[in-house]
């Protein structure tokens, strides 16, 4: 069969298959700049580390429910779907008939599909909520900080994304583009919803040939491709960058004091700790200098350019990953609000211009038809890069966004559609941390580390083994997502297992309603139909056509609206402007938050004590040859891998001090944890940084040991386990202090896409 259309993460595509697996693919026509990630698709739903059928852990199944040590390593035992249901719903009834609905965590953090009905998080939200609520988490390893901090600073976090000026506003009026952190074109591949364009490339090709210029503050030159000012500051120290940068606009008379006062709050407070009257340290140039490694007439001579034409400053995503992370954000709002031109036409802010294919990209002029999930009866929550101070440290209080919280007693973990091993940090505690609840259940199509660590392992089948639909809110095509290819082995659709599980537990006519998953999509369309405000074809119409065009807003500028009616339009904010210092977060007294955006020395980075013993900064970002971990094992992923093992980026310098040649593999450590990776060399880095992205399946050498090195390279293993300060506790694993060593011995082989042992019962 060939020819029929389907979406991903990474874009829409036409498939070829063939004996029950997709052979080829095709990009979606139209498509300026598909994504290379599209070619770890054929084989993909036949793959070796497919789980083939319901599985039960050994002990678990042995012992009943307890903590065990064995997680990880314990063999499994194949059991019949209806033996699964039983076990599972009997699990579920006595934990919250002994525990209650908080102890059971609805965890299920991940990209498992772009559909909008077979969506894993709706899935099991929506079960666990008619189950009786689950504890649950708030915001994501991507945006733990900024989630937190800039609804505080702008009255929201989300149209910082879905709002954001778009491409064509940039290509036509912006002079300047000020990038922190890059803007990384192997991230705009990506959607969370799906996504069938990416503009990217082209409205930086069409802003630069109009004339405009950027300059990229990131240890890695590729951060932006094409023609820049590359400047390559210590990694972690954005915020001094930008305090020195607007120094100058301040003591310049460059500031635009009228737009501060108008549309801004606290700004005269921020800048007696900007010029040192609060502290004695005024963030001058050369106070920045001996801090980031950037020359202080360079910092000077930038900020002139800044405020001589229209200019947008760009924080990445990656820059709130780290310890502080609230700061990079705020103070980068900060410096767009010294310049006063936000609000203008190619001026500004941005938040993630090249960290997802969102920024820059026109919203939809509707919602987006979805499955209901009802209301968690639970209020008990924690930020969800907590998840392992969670399960170590039940009923201890911690703060969090200025209230004083209380972890929950977990039982039951549930986890459908995600990996936590490419996500969370510290995978050695985090191990320890999944032996302690009495069950863990995944619900999974692959044999991830989290499917090996888990009591009760659910075979999921892929989005291209079902029906479905997709779409984003920033990006104008609803598309079709037809079955490709029957299910794999056993393998079931989510909705199939919970309604199963739904009936065993008594509550199947509500959790269903009484539709299959087909009349599901036709109710959910037909729903979402009636409640726009124009016409659209009918389902059938639709179905056979593939895919639907929906309106956008084109030519948006990021708070438009406000700068010309503040009051009208009035922020989010406590005061409705700006907050550039706030009442709110200094009340709350947070050693590591103060109430505006200041420095804080990094814990890992290359100017503290730590980098005597550690001396390499190690980047851990996302990769350019798969998203996340998905797909691992796919032929893009396994073709950019050396010796099979995940590669490493290293300054030629640096890899010749320690007698290491392209194509070594060689041991990454700290006290901490360790792996192997392959070695690339590129002059392309600062001096002193390498680069490992997150997403190599988890491979511990000795896969009974916590500690155990990982021999795939996942640098999760290598990472702190503590976060962004007391104001959002989001993820900090984009940075890491390391050293390297090369590796000597007989290399061990990579297993991580290998399945475990699987027993049938006689």
């Amino acid at each position: 069969m060939s020819g029929r259309t389907s979406l991903t993460h990474w874009g829409g595509f036409s498939a070829d298959v063939r004996d029950g697996d997709i052979a080829s693919v095709r990009p979606l026509a139209g498509d300026a700049d598909p994504s290379p990630l599209l070619g770890n698709l054929p084989g993909s739903v036949t793959h070796r580390s497919r789980v083939a059928g319901p599985a039960v852990r050994r002990g678990w199944l042995d012992d009943g429910p307890g903590p065990s040590e064995r997680r990880g390593y314990d063999e499994f035992v194949a059991v019949s779907w209806d033996e699964l249901t039983e076990l599972l719903a009997n699990e579920l009834r006595r934990v919250v008939d002994e525990h209650g609905n908080e102890a059971i965590y609805g965890g299920s953090y991940g990209w498992a599909s772009a559909g909008r009905f077979h969506h894993a998080q709706s899935q099991v939200h929506r079960f666990l909520k008619l189950l009786g609520g689950y504890t649950f988490s708030r915001h994501s390893y991507s945006l733990g900080a900024t989630g937190v901090i800039m609804p505080r600073v702008v009255g929201t976090h989300d149209d910082l994304f879905r709002r954001s000026t778009h491409w064509d506003v940039i290509a036509e009026h912006t002079d300047l583009l000020v990038c922190f952190g890059g803007v990384g074109l192997k991230n705009t591949a990506v959607k969370d919803g799906g996504t069938t364009a990416h503009p990217a490339r082209d409205a930086l090709a069409r802003f630069r040939n109009r004339g405009g210029r950027i300059v990229s503050f990131s240890p890695l030159r590729d951060d932006v491709v094409g023609d820049c000012q590359w400047l390559a500051p210590s990694p972690g120290t954005d915020v001094a960058i930008m305090l020195a940068l607007a120094f100058v606009l301040a003591t310049e008379g460059l500031a635009d004091r009228a737009f501060l006062a108008e549309y801004c709050f606290g700004y005269d407070i921020f800048e007696r700790y900007l010029l040192g009257t609060a502290d004695g340290v005024p963030k001058s140039p050369a106070w920045a200098e001996s801090i980031c490694g950037v020359t202080a007439e360079e910092l000077t001579e930038l900020a002139r350019r800044m405020a001589s034409g229209r200019t947008i400053v760009t924080v990445s995503w990656s820059l709130q990953r780290t310890r502080h992370g609230e700061q990079a954000p705020w103070m980068g709002v900060t410096l767009a609000a010294m310049l006063g031109q936000i609000g203008l036409p190619g001026g500004g802010f941005g938040h993630g211009y090249g960290s997802m294919n969102e920024n820059g990209l026109a919203p939809l002029r509707c919602r987006l038809p979805s499955l209901p999930q009802g209301l968690n009866p639970v209020r008990t929550f924690i930020p969800v890069a907590a998840v392992t101070d969670m399960l170590l440290h039940p009923g201890e209080r911690f703060d969090y966004n200025g209230e004083s919280l209380t972890y929950p007693d977990i039982r039951l973990v549930y986890w459908a559609g995600g990996n936590p091993f490419h996500h969370h940090q510290n995978i050695p505690r985090l191990r320890r941390a999944l032996a302690r609840p009495d069950t863990i259940v995944v619900h999974d199509p692959y044999w991830t580390a989290m499917a090996k660590h888990a009591d009760i392992v659910v075979p999921s089948t892929t989005a291209y083994e079902r029906e479905d639909f997709s779409g984003s809110r920033n990006d104008p095509l609803l598309m079709a997502m037809p079955a490709l290819v029957p299910p794999h082995e056993q393998a079931r659709d989510d909705y199939t297992t919970f309604s199963e599980l739904a009936d065993a537990l008594g509550f199947g006519e509500r959790f269903t309603e009484g539709r299959s998953a087909r009349q599901w999509l036709v109710h959910l369309y037909e729903k979402w139909s009636a409640e726009l405000a124009f016409a659209i074809p009918s389902f059938e119409e639709f179905w056979a056509a593939g895919r639907l065009r929906l309106p956008v807003e084109d030519g948006l500028t990021l708070f438009a609206e406000f700068r010309a009616d503040p009051v009208s339009h009035a922020l989010g904010t406590p005061s409705g402007r700006i907050e550039i210092f706030s009442p709110d977060i200094d009340a709350f007294g947070y050693a590591d938050c103060a109430g505006h955006p200041s420095w804080f020395e990094p814990d890992e980075w290359l100017g503290g004590v730590r980098a005597g013993r550690f001396p390499l900064l190690l980047l851990a970002n996302q990769p350019a040859t798969r998203l996340h971990g998905q797909l691992d094992g796919g032929t893009t992923s396994k073709a950019s891998k050396i010796q099979g093992r995940e590669p490493i980026r290293m300054h030629p310098a640096d890899a010749a001090t320690r007698g290491v040649e392209a194509g070594d593999v060689v041991r990454v450590f700290n006290d901490r944890g360790s792996c192997l990776a392959g070695v690339v060399l590129d002059e392309g880095l600062r001096r002193s940084v390498v680069q490992l992205s997150t997403g190599a399946w988890y491979d511990p050498l000795d896969a009974a040991d916590p500690d155990s090195m990982c021999v795939h390279g996942n640098p999760n293993v290598l990472t702190a386990d503590v976060g962004t300060s007391a104001l959002a506790k989001g993820c900090t694993g984009a940075h890491v202090l390391v050293e390297i060593e090369r590796f000597t011995g007989a290399l061990p082989p990579v297993r991580a896409h290998e399945p475990p042992v699987v027993r049938t019962r006689p």
